[in-house]
């Protein structure tokens, strides 16, 4: 299923509440633009690419109920705030922003509706191209008489997406196309959502494994991984990639037990404007994820930058191709 949809023309917009999985698969219903900031703000819908469609329905919703200048502007700054790593976000409002400028207000609602949609099949076309531009990368470093063995951290599949998922993608074409696999899943912490990545690959079929988040290092150097693939909230011009938090010490123990470090990404997550992965806005999340420990100080940084030295490919709709590329595309 699609984890954001409309039943009806110009209706209230769908939601997996994804802050109630894996225990339990619940459909929300968002009916406002306050609304649809609260999901994006507290997670019930995440992931980059998933991120920058709710936002654009967001803006339909903005204008299903006041379609004044003032009104849309005042929606997008609302959303714009709400998480500021994901360039997903910031570029769907600015698509939003583009479409309905040109329109007369009785006809902006229908406008940002359509462009909404728009931008849900894009997706959900562009990380299924990534399903078939990655697999057979991941599929030349399987060893004789062995499952491949994968590596990966976070949620890039299909919930972190409308549909198919980025990191997840070429594993489930390769599932498909009946490649013995099994999965290492990083928790994620503190948010866990390597659960949501074990929920998705055991409603597949595929067989997987939770791990906690230091453990990657060890199982690589047990010579148990054979590759590695991540998703990214923003790939910036130089090729450095941000990813949750934890991604960058996946990288380093990659290189150094000489395993291929993939990333799985949408256009739509490619931020030319910024140079280097310095410069990429970091959220800070509340310290009571990590503890409610009063006499406890928390940091909880979202993000890390993964320099593209570490980085083998970047696999888009587009092909793949290494990170030195990536300002030439």
């Amino acid at each position: 299923m699609r984890t954001i949809w409309v039943e009806r023309p110009l209706g209230d917009v769908f939601i997996i509440d994804q802050t109630q999985l894996p225990r339990e698969l619940v459909q929300a219903k968002i009916a406002t633009v306050d609304e649809m900031a609260h999901a994006i703000r507290s997670m019930q819908v995440r992931g980059a690419p998933l991120i920058g469609v709710a936002a654009a329905y967001g803006m339909a919703l903005a204008a299903r109920t006041a379609p004044s200048d003032a009104s849309l502007l005042a929606a997008e700054a609302l959303l714009r705030a709400t998480r500021p790593t994901a360039v997903n976000l910031a570029w769907a409002l600015s698509e939003s922003s583009r479409a309905w400028r040109d329109q007369p207000m009785e006809q902006r609602a229908a406008r940002l509706y359509q462009l909404a949609a728009d931008l849900a099949d894009a997706d959900v076309s562009a990380c299924r191209t990534i399903a078939e531009h990655g697999a057979p990368l991941l599929l030349a470093h399987k060893r004789e008489g062995r499952a491949l063995n994968i590596l990966t951290h976070c949620n890039a599949g299909w919930l972190a997406t409308v549909d198919w998922g980025t990191a997840l993608a070429p594993i489930f074409e390769l599932h498909a196309r009946g490649v013995q696999l099994h999965v290492w899943v990083d928790e994620t912490r503190p948010r866990n959502q390597g659960l949501l990545t074990a929920w998705e690959l055991t409603q597949a079929g595929i067989p997987c494994t939770l791990i906690v988040d230091n453990a990657g290092g060890l199982l690589m150097r047990r010579g148990l991984v054979d590759a590695c693939i991540v998703g990214s909230d923003r790939t910036v011009r130089n090729g450095d990639v941000c990813n949750k938090v934890g991604t960058y010490l996946k990288a380093l123990a990659a290189r150094d037990c000489g395993l291929p470090f993939y990333v799985a990404l949408p256009w739509s997550t490619v931020d030319l404007s910024i140079e280097s992965g310095d410069d990429i806005p970091i959220e800070e999340r509340a310290g009571s994820e990590v503890s409610e420990l009063p006499f406890v100080t928390v940091a909880n940084p979202a993000f890390d930058v993964t320099p593209a030295r570490l980085v083998t490919r970047l696999i888009t709709e587009r092909g793949s191709f290494s990170p030195e590329e990536l300002s030439s595309l």
